[in-house]
């Protein structure tokens, strides 16, 4: 696997992951909704900064155990792998009991900057996201690349693509509202995200020597 390629299958996977409807989605949505679009965009800003904070600081804990030992950076590889098919499970799970997008746990957020703050402590806060980065770090690493700036990388993608979904619910923010929170939409999207991390951590786990 190159970094290129490594980069492009890690786009897949967290462009799925982005679509899911959840806090972050339910937070945009609903500061367009009530605040508009710019105080909307202000909360994907937020969302992205919390984002890439999570993931320099899980590419920073995978290259330290990666210089400390390899057996250790290889004992977090397979409980990446394991923790990737658990989170895949998870979703499925989650789609057969038909839970909507949670809107109305946010708070609408009154000012600019706590908009922005919004978004941020929400991730910030979310260690699911920092666990998902150390699952995913060490299997989007080419043998030879320094896991710290692939792990930059990774991030850098993952707020390219968020910040871009943000763009897309705050323009459509009527179209997206209403299918984003039906039932039916949010089941598929968790099936079809569940089944594709299955897969990449089996194959990730069998692959490895």
């Amino acid at each position: 696997m190159t970094v290129t390629s490594a980069l492009l299958a890690f786009s897949a996977v967290a462009a799925l992951m982005t679509l899911i409807p959840g806090v972050d989605t339910a937070l945009v949505l609903r500061s367009a909704i009530t605040r508009g679009r710019g105080e909307a965009m202000l909360a994907g800003l937020g969302i992205c900064t919390g984002v890439f904070v999570w993931g320099v600081a899980a590419a920073a804990g995978a290259s330290a155990i990666l210089a400390a030992s390899a057996l250790a950076y290889q004992i977090l590889t397979y409980a990446g792998a394991a923790y990737l098919v658990f989170l895949g499970g998870q979703m499925i799970y989650r789609s057969l009991r038909k839970k909507q997008l949670p809107s109305t746990e946010i708070p609408v957020p009154q000012s600019g900057i706590r908009t922005y703050l919004t978004g941020l402590v929400t991730n910030v806060l979310n260690p699911k996201i920092g666990v998902f980065y150390i699952a995913a770090i060490p299997q989007f690493t080419p043998a030879g690349s320094n896991a710290l700036l692939m792990g930059v990388g990774l991030s850098a993608v993952h707020v390219a693509l968020t910040l871009m979904w943000a763009a897309i619910l705050v323009f459509g923010v009527r179209i997206a509202g209403r299918w984003l929170s039906s039932a039916k939409a949010v089941s598929w999207m968790d099936r079809i995200t569940g089944t594709v991390l299955i897969g990449f951590g089996l194959k990730v786990a069998l692959s490895r020597p």
